[in-house]
């Protein structure tokens, strides 16, 4: 199983998706078919947030004075049936503005993929490394999209 802690504090976000946790849910549902968890639960924390609090988070833990479409904090705490993996922030104000051209949903799922792809240990540091993850990201947006 997935499981993601939802905390919304940013009260847009529920004008785009009514109830973020059961949204999440569908799709972690239907992402498990495709991941191999060896009976383990998988279990992360997303902060649904605007771009000041992502400022404050980049310039805090990245030391990078800028606002941020999502930011990744891997950690990794295993008891006997379950894993934290760690936590993802997401802005609002860049996902509702990417998806005037695209679709709301479209642009919240690549971004928490992202996000969960570097608590699974991915980067983009390194060319061939983006690469791997892009296509990882783009698998996965796929299978939960089609």
């Amino acid at each position: 199983m997935i499981k993601a802690n939802v905390v919304v504090e940013f009260p847009e976000w529920k004008k785009k998706i009514y109830n973020p946790e059961k949204y999440l849910q569908k799709k972690f549902d239907k992402l498990k078919k495709i991941l191999k968890l060896k009976n383990k639960n998988l279990e992360f924390s997303i902060l649904l947030t605007n771009n000041a609090k992502m400022k404050k988070l980049n310039n805090k833990f990245r030391k990078k004075n800028k606002i941020t479409d999502v930011l990744s904090f891997p950690l990794k705490y295993i008891t006997k049936n379950n894993i934290y993996i760690g936590d993802i922030a997401i802005s609002f104000e860049i996902i509702n503005k990417r998806s005037r051209i695209s679709n709301f949903n479209y642009e919240f799922d690549k971004m928490w993929i992202h996000g969960y792809l570097h608590l699974a240990g991915y980067d983009h540091k390194k060319n061939k490394d983006y690469k791997k993850m892009n296509k990882k990201e783009l698998l996965i947006l796929n299978y939960l999209n089609k």
